[in-house]
């Protein structure tokens, strides 16, 4: 039975049982007809039977449609169709991140939703006011706090306070770093401590680990980042020195795929303890590689990874500490697709970290800044990053923004097809967001 109904039985003094009827069990109590004469008492027994019927009446009419002839005197009952208990109750909305952000994503502009996919950088001694009409002007969504910062958490938080405000009313700026430790931590001075290199995180027990990663969090959090690029989940499958961007600089953990996998999750989960997200990376590992991509297209080719590698083991163990962001390296994998790097491959990022392994987080390149794509015009860089199923565009010079910009923006104006690729794309951007309170906190559901 409608549970507004049993609201509305209950409020009539009687004995329901759940079918809506007088209860065998809990009887009227009426005098018992053995202590009463039959020609005597059979009036008032009848009366009053007649009055516990016509208290039920306007609560029966209600349930089958029927409506009783009110006198013109006596106003009529409320019957259940109008009954504030029936109601129907207003739809919920959806308020989750990822409903919300389509919400948003519906009331911008194509430009607007174009500069959620792009990441600007702010080097070390760069004015943040350089980058004023990168956001308010083309909506730049996020920025890459970048270099040697040597002055300490307060000249970090100043300069990331100042990009926020250009934010306006909008929807807040991801602010990222690279903090990963040893030779690449980016933030250095008063306020943030000496993160040791990856191998020697590697050596700490996860709990420790995660314990350490919150500390650091926290750090960077005070100073106003809310995104690390880190960690590092590359397993070295070659001789250490000889690799380049991984292991001649000891960023990875340093242990096998399962150990970096773990180590990796402690990492996420330590730095989320401190609302800082991350970015897991080199996906799908540069630890096959001898050269870095930072520097070099030369020796950027892994012939051996497969889908099957073992050194993909460690990111779907990452994976599962559910990082805000993947990050996809700029090598070439040529036994899994020979003729893109992997962040712009919609083989490795549409058909197997989305796909296969079910991550519908942000997936953010590698610096399309960086040597290994120079030969690839600067235009086209954020276009084929998009088209392969990527979301963030993360450049670490200044020089290549309006190019990747003007690239996104030329086609989505020309190509539906691109366009409703970028909405998707920003939308995942923006859901981030939501999650992390940058656009808004989610809704509580009543």
């Amino acid at each position: 039975m409608d549970q507004s109904l049993a609201v509305t039985y209950r409020n009539v003094a009687m004995p329901w049982n759940n079918r809506g009827m007088i209860s065998s069990a809990s009887p009227l109590h009426f005098p018992s007809s053995r202590t009463l004469s039959r020609s005597s008492h059979r009036a008032p027994l009848t009366t009053m039977l007649v009055a516990a019927l016509a208290l039920m009446i306007p609560v029966l009419t209600g349930c089958d449609g029927a409506q009783p002839t009110a006198s013109p005197s006596t106003p009529t009952s409320p019957t259940l169709a109008t009954s504030p208990l029936l109601r129907s109750p207003a739809p919920r909305t959806d308020d989750s991140p990822a409903a919300q952000a389509t919400r948003l994503a519906r009331s911008m502009s194509l430009q607007e939703l174009v500069g959620q996919l792009v990441m600007a950088p702010l080097p070390t001694g760069y004015d943040p006011a350089n980058l004023k009409d990168e956001i308010e002007q083309d909506h730049v969504g996020s920025v890459l706090v970048t270099g040697n910062w040597n002055g300490g958490a307060a000249a970090v938080g100043t300069a990331t306070k100042a990009l926020q405000g250009y934010a306006g009313d909008g929807p807040k700026l991801i602010t990222a770093t690279d903090q990963e430790g040893g030779m690449v931590q980016h933030l250095q001075g008063p306020g943030f401590d000496p993160i040791p290199s990856g191998v020697q995180q590697g050596a700490r027990s996860v709990d420790d680990l995660r314990a350490a990663a919150a500390t650091w969090g926290g750090q960077l959090a005070a100073a106003g980042i809310n995104v690390n690029l880190a960690p590092v989940v590359d397993t070295v499958a070659v001789n250490r020195a000889s690799n380049a961007p991984i292991g001649a600089l000891d960023r990875d953990f340093g242990l096998d795929a399962q150990g970096n996998g773990a180590h990796a999750q402690a990492f996420v989960n330590g730095m989320r303890d401190a609302g800082v997200s991350s970015a897991i990376k080199h996906y799908p590992g540069l630890g096959g590689v001898t050269g870095n991509t930072d520097f070099t297209a030369d020796g950027i080719t892994d012939a051996t990874t497969t889908l099957q590698s073992p050194s993909l083991g460690a990111f779907s163990t990452a994976l599962e500490a559910h990082p805000a962001m993947v990050m996809m390296s700029l090598a070439t994998y040529t036994a899994v697709d020979p003729h893109h790097p992997a962040a712009f491959s919609s083989t490795l990022i549409d058909g197997h970290l989305r796909g296969d392994q079910g991550f519908q987080g942000v997936v953010i390149s590698d610096s399309l800044s960086a040597a290994a794509v120079s030969g690839i015009p600067q235009d086209q860089l954020g276009v084929s990053l998009i088209e392969a199923g990527g979301d963030l565009a993360c450049i670490s010079a200044p020089s290549v923004v309006r190019p990747v910009l003007d690239g996104l923006n030329a086609k989505a104006a020309t190509d539906p097809g691109f366009a409703a690729k970028v909405t998707r794309s920003a939308i995942r951007v923006l859901a981030l967001k939501y999650q992390m309170h940058l656009a808004g906190a989610p809704t509580a559901r009543p």
